[in-house]
Parts: structure tokens; sequence; C-alpha cells
């Protein structure tokens, strides 16, 4: 198979679909790489290590998606991207279809085969893909929120931490999963006052294990949630519908009785949020205000250090594009009832439910089309 990995031109992203190491692991295995020019510079990967890795460097992002069977990507494509796409091409990458609709129907009208990293489960029903960036993007969320709540910056001037004599900031995260137990890790490091709210009880309960007692926990209600954020400093959204649109656990009115200055840190975003007024920003322009309060919405934050990121997502990625590049599509989602989930679009067709149901298209069962037989598979719910 050949295998295309171009440059990200999000603003501002700085990973690569592949380090030098996943590209020699595919052309070991017998696959063609064809590789953007400087598409690894930004991770600090030169066009010299691909080359020694067995891949061909081109000049053009046109030249690798005009070559190649298969891209693999960090970020979804966006609209510069659109033309480039070909009937039958194997897109694997992140893309957050549902909010989105623009990229939804590029997708179908060019009937690419879009398989999405953070709709791919495992054996436990975990999201394997989507953990390593939320990992990332939970630690960045706080680090970003100390930042911004810093007087310069825009927000109350409050240490995280405190000093002895005066307490921390009181750090309010909505999700327990991957992106809000890795967020709750750096704020009780640093010495906030940490609240993580979910609606199961059991996950709840393993947190309060995890962190000794040194966290508050909270059921999930409106009433509770709003009680929360009227006195918190720093507001961390966290919360993941797998593959559909995040749910809208605070609105524009509870923002109200939000203290001015305080921050919003909605690493939901690329799921629509699950703060009303989320929208997307970016690292150029990352923050605007809304009822006085300080909103941060970059869609792709781990791409702010991209070493690590890229580095932890071909960790994860790599071992499922060497099943799709040595088996092909058809083989590796039938032996894999997991990845089988990833695929959100297939010959110009939906095949993703949430994703339809969000943008109400026509939902079609992949296994029907292809005449599969279905497989058991268990899908992740709750916070990410």
């Amino acid at each position: 198979m050949i295998v295309g990995l171009p440059k990200e031109i999000k603003d501002n992203e700085y990973r690569v679909g592949l380090t030098p190491a996943g590209v020699r692991a595919l052309n070991d295995a017998g696959h063609k790489v064809v590789v953007e020019k400087s598409a690894g510079e930004g991770s600090g990967f030169e066009d010299s290590l691909y080359e020694k890795a067995g891949a061909r460097i081109l000049d053009s992002a046109d030249d690798v998606w005009a070559e190649a069977e298969m891209v693999v990507k960090v970020k979804e494509p966006i609209e510069p991207e659109y033309p480039r796409m070909k009937e039958g091409l194997l897109l694997f990458t992140y893309l957050h279809l549902a909010p989105d609709p623009k990229q939804t129907q590029a997708l179908l009208e060019h009937k690419v085969t879009g398989i999405a990293y953070e709709t791919i489960t495992d054996r436990r029903g975990t999201l394997p893909l989507l953990t390593p960036m939320s990992e990332v993007a939970g630690r960045m969320a706080v680090q970003v929120g100390a930042q911004y709540l810093e007087k310069m910056n825009g927000g109350r001037g409050v240490l995280l931490g405190g000093v002895p004599g005066v307490p921390g900031a009181r750090v309010v995260i909505l999700g327990g999963g991957v992106v809000g137990t890795n967020a709750a890790k750096i704020a009780v490091g640093m010495g906030a006052q940490v609240t993580i709210v979910d609606k199961n009880l059991d996950r709840l309960r393993e947190l309060d294990d995890i962190f000794l007692s040194k966290i508050t926990t909270l059921a999930s209600s409106a009433y509770a949630i709003h009680g929360a954020i009227a006195e918190a400093d720093l507001i961390i959204g966290g919360v993941l519908v797998p593959g559909a649109a995040a749910p809208k656990l605070v609105t524009r009115e509870m923002l109200k009785d939000v203290m001015k200055g305080a921050v919003i840190v909605d690493v939901a975003v690329d799921q629509g949020g699950c703060i009303e007024t989320t929208r997307p920003t970016t690292h150029s322009n990352p923050t605007y205000y809304v009822e006085d309060v300080l909103h941060y919405c970059v869609a792709n934050m781990p791409g702010a250090v991209p070493r690590t990121s890229t580095f932890a997502l071909t960790n994860a990625t790599l071992p499922y594009a060497l099943r799709l590049a040595n088996r092909g599509f058809l083989e590796a989602i039938s032996g894999d009832p997991g990845l089988k989930e990833g695929v959100n679009t297939y010959a110009g067709k939906m095949t993703y439910k949430a994703v339809a149901d969000d943008q109400g298209l026509e939902y079609a069962s992949l296994d029907e089309i292809l005449g599969l037989t279905p497989q058991t598979s268990s899908t992740a719910g709750g916070a990410g």
C-alpha cells in the first residue's frame, strides 16, 4: 500500500501523523511511504530522517494526496484539503465530524473511507487512539488555565496553588474520564482545590480512591454544576460522548453567576464543547470573553507540544495503520470490530450513527453495505 503523510495546515498545528520510526515500520512491512516536504519539521523531524526510514519526499501536498492510497494525518481535513480527496481513499486521522457538517459532506461527496481515531474502540470499550491526546490536553488544560488566571493575561489574578495562609485556586473539572483525570493530577499536584463532576457514581468512587480524598467529587446535575462553577476560578470541560456532539452542561445563563475573570478551558471543543458559549479558537487567537469569563477553546491544544504529542500519537496509531496496510481495509475491519467502529464514512454513506443523528443524515450500517457478519464490540461512554 502507498501511505501518504502530508503536512498539517491547521493554525499552529505542528504535529505530524507518523514519526520516522513509524515510517520505518511501514517500510519494513513492504509498503511505500510518501512524505510532504517539511511535514515533520514542527515536531523536530527533518526530511532526512524520513528518507533514512525509507520514505520518498514529495514537494507538495497535492502530490502526496494524489499518490497515496491511505493518508495518515493528525487533524481533520479543512477546506483547502477537500479538493485533494478522491474516491476510495483511506483517510486515517481524527475527524470529529459531529460539529462539522462541511467536512462530513466533503467526505461523503468524494466517497472517502474516513476512519476516525476518536471512535476506534478496544476490547475494554475504551478509546485507545483518543487517550494519548486526551492525556496531553488534560494536563495542558491546567497549565493554560494557570497562565490565563494571571491578571496580565486577563484573569482574576489568582495563583493556582496559593501560598501558606492563602488557599489555592478552586478548579472545577467537568468529566472524570481521561481528560478530567489528567487535569486533576496536575491541578492537585500544583496545590489547587479540585472538584470533579461526573454522572457515573462508580467513577467518582474510583477517583476518590485514586486521589486519596484530596479532591471533592460531585454527582452531575444542572443544580450541582451551577453551584460549583459559581465559586470556581478555573473550569475545565472534559466531557465526551464518543463520536457525538458534547452535551452542553454549562449554559450562558449559569455564567452570569461565575466570578469576573474566571477562566474556562473547554477541551471538549473538538466535539462542539460542553459549555454553551464555547466556539473554536486557534493558538493564534486563543481566547475571548462571555459574561466577563475568559474562554480558552483551542481545538488542537496538543499541537502546542508537538514533539511529545507526535510520539504519543504514533505509539497508539501505528499498530492500526499497519493492520490496514497489511491486510487491506475489508480484511482489517472484518477481523477487528473495534477498528470497524472507527469507520465514519464509506462509499458516500454515513456509517457512524451518532454523527448521522447529530447532523440529521441517513445512517447506513457498514455490516449491511459490505455483507459482513456483525461482531460483538463495546463502545466507550461517559467523559473523556
